[in-house]
């Protein structure tokens, strides 16, 4: 199982109230809705190892650099403050420490790799890996990793925790019209606001999907256009206005399958219930620590 962990972390953040806090004050919503979510998917998938992934560069400098526009609406605006003015630690930011303190109490490994997002390590695992996988996210990118044949699921947690999709080969067919091998391809015509991605203006997922059927991939759809054939004139005419954007895209949406990771031992263990029940203490996670690791417990 690999958490696409921000992606948890965020959603936990935003759906457990900020009244949870820690006996120092600081919020711990994120921090237990985290755990919660943990209990829940390893209970429910059943899991023989884990690990969470990590974002160490969400937003890559290679990645910006090919596409300026990638993610720049997530960037806060620095504002220059003076003596006088209070500056408020990130609620969020804040619990990143309480979150690494507890996978690591739970002894799920952290995983990350300088200059690559979460999704390029998830990308590379379970590229790589001998075991069947289970990717956790919420992120509609990492629909490009789904293989039947290599037993690759994706757990898509965009409808909610008690809405939970397992994606396959014949669920990203019925649900798009295209195979996982060509998410990709599909992602960068489409684009996507979420991440700045303008896509091809004017081509929207069914003309996407379309495309893809009659042509296959991108460098077939970008043939067809420039031999002016197998596509109406103007889809064609948006097509060869987006050269430029064409080029560049599938590296930046392509999610990374060959880096080098360090990977400690990834098969679960059981925590142990002294240092769940300090951690639980310190940072006020109540049952939620106990819920998570009564569920590794039982897969250990």
């Amino acid at each position: 199982m690999l958490l696409d962990t921000a992606s948890l972390y965020f959603r936990a953040f935003y759906g457990v109230p900020d009244t949870v806090k820690a006996p120092d004050g600081r919020p711990v919503n994120a921090a237990r809705g985290l755990l919660d979510m943990i209990a829940k998917l390893v209970t429910t998938y059943e899991p023989t190892h884990i690990v969470a992934c990590w974002d160490e560069d969400w937003r890559p400098q290679w990645r910006v650099d090919l596409i300026p526009s990638y993610k720049t609406h997530r960037v806060a605006e620095l504002v220059e403050v003076g003596p006088d003015v209070e500056v408020v630690p990130d609620p969020l930011e804040a619990q990143i420490a309480v979150i690494r303190e507890e996978l690591g109490v739970l002894g799920i490994p952290i995983v990350g790799a300088a200059e690559h997002e979460a999704d390029d390590v998830i990308g590379t695992l379970a590229t790589t890996s001998s075991l069947p996988v289970d990717v956790v996210t919420g992120d509609r990118d990492l629909f490009q990793l789904v293989d039947d044949e290599r037993d690759v699921r994706v757990i898509y947690t965009g409808r909610g925790m008690s809405n939970l999709e397992v994606l396959t080969d014949t669920a990203i067919v019925t649900k798009y019209g295209i195979l996982p091998t060509q998410y990709a391809d599909f992602a960068v015509m489409r684009g996507d606001a979420s991440d700045g991605l303008p896509g091809v203006a004017g081509v929207g997922e069914k003309t996407a999907a379309t495309l893809l059927a009659t042509h296959g991939d991108l460098p077939g759809i970008i043939a067809a256009a420039e031999r002016g054939d197998g596509m109406s004139a103007g889809i064609r005419a948006k097509v060869l206005a987006s050269l430029e954007y064409l080029a560049v895209a599938p590296t930046v949406v392509e999610v990374v399958r060959n880096l080098a990771l360090d990977v400690p031992e990834t098969r679960i263990t059981a925590p142990t219930p002294d240092a769940v029940a300090d951690l639980s203490g310190r940072w006020n996670l109540g049952s939620s620590a106990d819920r998570a690791a009564a569920a590794l417990t039982a897969r250990a």
